[in-house]
């Protein structure tokens, strides 16, 4: 998925998330707005809610990046999308399983026995 994936951010909050899905979906899709095949379309919700797309084609993730003025239009309302490149975050948990590999601090080697 390294470099296939952006993040839209802009969507519309009246919405709900499977609809916002197949809108994007519909939009990057088309050539016109440099789109192609898609992989995944994730709506992530929350106040800033954003979505994941995942193109089958790094190409396609590149050109979406490089045109300019993404605007979703639904029932005659006109959002403006941000497109970003989307860089993968550590989530708190794998953050703590990471953690566990590896030692808080330096071990020391321990003292050779001393002979009795």
């Amino acid at each position: 998925m390294a470099g296939r994936t952006v993040r839209v951010g802009g969507l519309p909050a009246d919405l709900p998330p499977d609809r916002v899905a197949d809108k994007l979906t519909i939009h990057f899709l088309r050539s016109r707005n440099g789109g192609g095949e898609i992989a995944d379309v994730q709506v992530l919700a929350g106040p800033q809610a954003c979505a994941l797309i995942t193109f089958e084609a790094l190409e396609v993730a590149q050109r979406i990046l490089k045109a300019k003025d993404h605007v979703l239009s639904v029932g005659g309302k006109r959002y403006p999308l941000e497109v970003t490149a989307h860089v993968a975050e550590l989530s708190p948990d794998e953050v703590a399983r990471s953690r566990r590999l590896l030692p808080t601090r330096p071990r020391r080697p321990r003292p050779a026995p001393r002979p009795a």
